[in-house]
This record gives C-alpha cells, structure tokens and sequence, in this order.
C-alpha cells in the first residue's frame, strides 16, 4: 500500500521566495486549465485534452512576454498541476455517478489561499543528499528535520506551506508484506463518545484529552489581539500567523493522540469494531465544537488504514445498531434511555451495566468478534455525563433507570 511521510522543512530566506515562486506558477497554470475547460463547457464544446493544456498553457505560454515567468520554476510542478486538476474533475465525476462521496467541482485557487503546495515527481530529479538534505530543482538544498526512516525509496515529495507558515515535506513511499505483524488473540469492540474519548469493551476507558477546551483561553487571546489590527496591515498578518499557530498546536497535538492510541490498539488486537457514526449530523448540534475537538472520523481512519497496513481486520457496524439498548449478558432489547443515565440494570436478567462498555461489549458482537465482558467492572462507579453542553437540569435526575 502507499503511505506518505511527512517531515519538516527549514528552507532559507532565498528557498522560501523560489517556493514562493513555484507556488504561485502553479496556482497560475492551474487557474488557467480550469478556466480554459470551464469556456469549453459553456460553449458546448468537449473538453481540452491534458496533453493540448499543457502544450497551450505551459510550452507556448513560457515564449509570451505575459507568462515568461513560468521557465523560472521547474516544468514537472506545471504538469503535476495539470493532472491534479484531473483528478479533481474525475473525483467530482465520479461523486455525480455514486462511485465516491459527493464532492464539489473544481474551484479556481487564490494567492490568499492558507494552504499552497508544489509536488515533484521523480522526472524533477530530486534527490536527497548524503547531508541528509532535500534537493529540489530551482530550489535548492533544503534543511529537513528528520524524526524516522524511510521504509523504501519515495516516488515523489509534495512540498506544503500551511496556513501557520510552517513548510513540510511529504514522502510517498510504497510498502509491502514485510510490515504485516504476527497473529494475536484479542479481539476488541470500542464506543466513541465524548465523556470519555474511547470506552473499549474490555473495559478499558480512555479519558478525552480535550485539546480544544484546554487551549480556548489561549486561542482567544490571539484572536482578540487579531481583530483589534487594520485589515492589510503588517500587524494583522502577523497576529494571523499567531492564530494560526496556535490553532496548529492543537491540531497536532490531538493528531499525535490519534496516532499512539490507533497504533497501540491494532497492536495489541486481532481484530478492532467501531461504529458508524454520524459526525456530519452531530456537529450541527450544540455539541459541535466537542465533536469537532474529539476528532472521531480521523481517529476512525487511522485504525482502517493501519489495519490494512499490520493485517488486522477492520470491521465498521452500521450507525442504527442499538448498542445502548441491549443487554450485553443476555441479549434482550431493554429499550432507549436518556443520556443521563450511565448505568442501568436488565430487566431480564438483572446484570448491571455500564453504558459505555455495555455499548462497545455490542459493537463487537455486532461485528462477529468473539468478545466478552468478562474484564469489565460489573458494577462500575457512577461516571458524571458532562454538563458543559448538554445543559443543566432544574432538578436531581437519577442515575440508574428502575
């Protein structure tokens, strides 16, 4: 499979204006092919072809005095736009006919986009040094911070500048079965929530780290200080660049969170089950911003890929399964109840439940792992359910339903 590595870049103040350079010639052509298909379109006509955009917007332009500018910076990152822009049209295609989810057309780039990238195939002749440095053409020799090894030869290296000003270098290397990892017993359901991150259904509670929450104080401090700068201003783009930053430190720090925590679980299980949630649902809820600081869909990602990757088995049930509802001991369908209620007793059977464990204890029956609640507390203490968004009552409400 294809994985990509991504390292950080400390280009010099003359790298930093030929990537500058580079980014805006490919936004330039980029813009252009879509403008030339987009005129095609609203005539009727059919669509330029890749190779004729690409003898029209970068071989014929580069000889006008309007596009000189474009024989600065090397051809490969031209030609790299031009098929990213076929792929954007064959993604959005390919949504209309039900072979992908739904995206939107293709839109024109600005030069105030936050995010700007350049990519270099192996027909650009990079390299990298003995030094240990990132060769690029009409760039030069760039410092790359290296946190591991490579596990193969990439086949190209996209150069990203983010909206924080940070530059990256990201590797697609391709791996094969070397990295698949020897079989293991465990078998492992897990409910996401946002009481605790991940409840999994040996009992094991993994409590939300809430990055957002902890660095909203921070966050408003140089959000404040950025509305209070004259729009244009040297000041402003500055208090920018200190918004942005601190928005990316929380970022990666729940990005490394995802990571150490999907790597350990398909370690140390067989086999992994979750549930489909509705994210895109429950973000439009008073809830948002927590479902948005738990970051569920990336954690859910990372365990499909790294599944795929180590030779486990990734199983997703469908978001209807009425985990909460039914008695893990004896099967029987106890019915709905309030979120308030973090543990219940059966009705038939009598066993007391945790909700949570209760609910991953289903989600991996559901999948058809072999689990039990065998190692899960039997009658756990009372887990508060989190008051700050889901409002307060104007009366004591009772812990367990009778």
């Amino acid at each position: 499979m294809q994985l990509r590595y991504s390292f950080r870049l400390y280009p010099g103040a003359g790298q930093r204006s030929a990537l500058a350079r580079a980014f805006g010639c490919v936004r330039v052509v980029y813009n252009d092919a879509l403008r030339a298909r987009e005129a095609a379109r609203s005539e009727g006509m059919p669509f330029p072809r890749t190779g004729d955009l690409s003898k029209q917007l970068i071989t014929e332009a580069k000889k006008t005095p309007e596009r000189a500018w474009l024989g600065e910076v090397s051809a490969v990152v031209l030609q790299q736009s031009l098929r990213d822009l076929d792929a954007a049209y064959r993604n959005f295609f390919d949504g209309l006919k039900g072979r992908r989810p739904r995206m939107g057309a293709p839109r024109y780039k600005s030069k105030r986009d936050t995010r700007q990238s350049v990519r270099f195939t192996a027909n650009a002749r990079w390299s990298i040094t003995t030094g240990g440095k990132l060769r690029l053409p009409r760039v030069g020799d760039v410092k790359v911070k290296w946190s591991r090894t490579l596990p193969s030869v990439p086949s190209t290296v996209t150069v990203v500048k983010d909206s924080a000003g940070r530059y990256f270098a990201s590797f697609v290397v391709e791996t094969g079965p070397e990295e698949v990892l020897p079989g293991v017993t465990p078998e492992l359901g897990i409910d996401l929530g946002l009481g605790h991150f991940a409840v999994l259904s040996d009992g094991t509670k993994v409590d939300s780290p809430r990055f957002l929450r902890r660095a909203e104080k921070r966050l408003r401090k140089a959000q404040r200080s950025l509305s209070r700068k004259e729009k244009g201003s040297s000041n402003r783009n500055r208090a920018r660049i200190k918004v942005a930053r601190a928005h990316a430190k929380v970022a990666d720090a729940r990005r490394e969170f995802h990571h150490q925590l999907s790597t350990r679980l398909i370690r140390e299980n067989q086999a992994v089950a979750v549930e489909d949630l509705a994210v895109k649902g429950l973000a439009r809820t008073r809830l948002a911003k927590s479902v948005h600081d738990a970051g569920w869909s990336a954690f859910v990602n990372m365990l499909e890929y790294k599944a795929a990757r180590y030779g486990r088995t990734f199983v997703k049930i469908g978001r209807f399964e009425p985990t909460s509802q039914v008695c893990s001991q004896c099967g029987v369908k106890d019915g709905p109840k309030s979120l308030h209620v973090r543990v219940w007793t059966c009705r038939a059977c009598g066993a007391v439940l945790d909700r949570d464990i209760n609910a991953a204890v289903n989600v991996a029956k559901a999948a058809g792992l072999a689990v039990t609640a065998c190692r899960a507390q039997v009658r756990p203490g009372l887990v508060p359910a989190p008051r700050s968004e889901a409002g307060t009552h104007p009366t004591p409400q009772p812990s367990t339903a009778q």
